[in-house]
Formats: structure tokens, C-alpha cells, sequence
């Protein structure tokens, strides 16, 4: 099978797949339009985010059999061409759920207990200890929306703080040791800290908005490492002014581009959120640690031999 890779990934995605003969072609800078016109040669393709599958592509690609993505989210492809064509579709979440878990608790940590804001001050000349009071997660209620890889992971670590995990999930009766699955109502009506854990679709897609911050009973703690366009940034923002948002933890934001490479636009709610003590921002960072790029390539490797070889 000749397979093209679209995006660097780690090396051993090619080492395993050249051992089991598999015709690998590497491609990194090639316009849209320039694979489009060579698409119909590969059996498979390797991605991640740097060119969007569309219908128009996957149509040239006659020959396709699968597209593997070295990651978890799949927006960038046409999901329901790509099945009609019959194309197989992998990705890899089990790789980097342990990196997104720590990411989560280790943003909740430093906003709660203020260690970035005190770390600059005391940097700074500034010693100032009854300002700085952190908040306890003992004791809280964290609701998870979305319970896959991530959601488990997440909810694993946070266990051994002493808070009560719940969460919602379109899959029925997945509780477990770790968390409890409640409705979508209960989960507003008591959640202090919220955390997202979904993939983008037209269903989640503005999910946290202005009506969903409001049936929010509890003042709360939010944090996204899931897709930014899963939040409407200006009601975010509207919260975190009023209080009703305690704090912000996000690694992604409404404004990246489609390849999660920078920023495509910038205002004033975009300003507000990097100048505010009240939020920590990361660059799509949550999945990307050093082990986390060994767990991803491996576990696409593994899942194309078991399919194809």
C-alpha cells in the first residue's frame, strides 16, 4: 500500500510502517490543490491538521482506504463522504489523554491557587499573601461534559483530589469508579468547576453560550481543552466580568485557525482574556507533550497494521 503523510509526526510512524512494507511518500509544504491533484495515487493517508479533507478531496482520492489522523478530533475531514466512499477512519486519542488529563488539573491548579499571578509578583518585588488565598478543589463538584478518552483520564486524576466527578455523555450508563454520569440538568444545577471534553460538530459547536452560562446554578471554574469553537467567546468573556465565571482555563480558543498553528483574528474579548488575572491561556498545548507524540504515533501504526496488514 502506498501511503502519503501530510504532516511531520514522529519518526517511528515511517520506521514501523517501512519495516512492514508499506510505500510511505513524505509531503509537508504542498498546497491543497497540489495533493489534490496526486490524491488518487495512495491507497492511505497520514495527517493532522494542515489540509482540510473535504468532499472535493476525498472524490479525487478514488483509491483511498483510509485516512489515519495523528491526534483525536476529526472536523477536518468530510466524516459522512469519507463513509459513503467507504474509506476507513482512524484517529488516535488513546495517545495523548494521559497529557490532556494532567493539562487539565495542572491549569486548574495554577488559576485556583493564583501560582502564576504570586510567582510574577514575588519576581517582581511584590509580597503580597492574603491576596493570593487560593481556592481548594477538595470538596467541589467537577462536571465533565463528554466522557471518551479524555473525560475518563481527567476525571482518573481529579479522583485523588477529594472531589465529586460527574458527568454528562451522549452514550448511556458509562459511569465508573472514577465519575458519576447524571443528566445534562443535573450537571448545571451542580457543577462548580466545568471542563470540556467533546468533539466539534454541528451539535457542539457554541455549546457554552449565553443560555448555558445562565442555567448554571453555582458560580463555576471553566476550563477548555477540548475545541475553541465549542465556546462563544464574547458571553465567556461577559461571565468572567460579572463573576458568574470564576475563572478560565483554556488551551484552545474560538480565534485559532483551522490547523491550531496561531491565531486568525484578534479583538477586544480575545484581549481582555490574555490581559485578565482571571484566566490562563495555553497555545493547544493540553495534548503535546513529549510522550504523548511517541502515544499518538504508535497507536496510529498499530491501528493501520491490524487493518491492513
Amino acid at each position: 500500500m502506498e501511503i502519503l503523510l501530510l504532516d511531520k509526526n514522529h519518526p517511528l510512524i515511517t520506521d514501523q510502517l517501512l519495516e512492514k512494507n508499506f510505500i510511505l511518500e513524505e509531503d509537508f509544504t504542498s498546497s491543497y490543490d497540489e495533493v489534490c491533484a496526486k490524491i488518487q495515487n495512495y491507497d492511505g493517508i497520514i495527517i493532522r491538521s494542515r489540509i482540510p479533507l473535504d468532499a472535493n478531496f476525498l472524490n479525487k482520492g478514488k483509491n483511498l482506504k483510509f485516512i489515519a489522523r495523528v491526534g483525536a478530533g476529526m472536523e477536518n475531514i468530510d466524516i459522512p463522504v469519507a463513509e459513503k466512499l467507504g474509506i476507513q477512519l482512524i484517529n488516535s486519542p488513546e495517545g495523548n489523554r494521559d497529557s490532556v488529563a494532567e493539562h487539565v488539573v495542572g491549569m486548574i491548579l495554577i488559576l485556583m491557587n493564583r501560582l502564576f499571578i504570586a510567582s510574577q509578583e514575588v519576581k517582581n518585588g511584590i509580597w503580597l499573601r492574603e491576596e493570593n488565598r487560593g481556592d481548594e478543589l477538595l470538596g467541589k463538584t467537577v462536571g465533565l461534559i463528554g466522557y471518551g478518552n479524555m473525560g475518563k483520564a481527567t476525571a482518573k486524576r481529579l479522583s485523588g483530589f477529594g472531589c465529586k466527578v460527574i458527568f454528562h455523555d451522549i452514550l448511556p450508563n458509562i459511569s465508573d469508579e472514577f465519575a458519576t454520569q447524571v443528566s445534562l440538568e443535573e450537571l448545571k444545577e451542580q457543577a462548580e468547576v466545568l471542563s470540556l471534553h467533546i468533539p466539534l460538530t454541528e451539535g457542539t459547536h457554541y455549546l457554552i453560550n449565553e443560555k448555558f452560562i445562565s442555567e448554571m446554578k453555582n458560580d463555576f471554574y471553566f476550563v477548555n481543552t477540548a475545541r475553541g469553537k465549542n465556546v462563544e467567546t464574547k458571553y465567556l468573556v461577559e461571565a468572567l466580568k460579572s463573576g458568574k465565571v470564576k475563572g478560565a482555563c483554556l488551551d484552545v480558543l474560538e480565534y485559532e485557525k483551522s490547523s491550531f498553528e496561531n491565531l486568525e483574528s484578534e479583538n477586544e474579548d480575545l484581549q481582555y482574556l490574555l490581559s485578565s488575572e482571571k484566566a490562563i491561556i495555553t497555545p493547544h498545548i493540553a495534548g503535546w507533550t513529549h510522550q504523548s507524540k511517541e502515544k499518538l504515533a504508535q497507536v496510529i501504526v498499530d491501528k493501520i497494521v491490524s487493518s491492513f496488514c
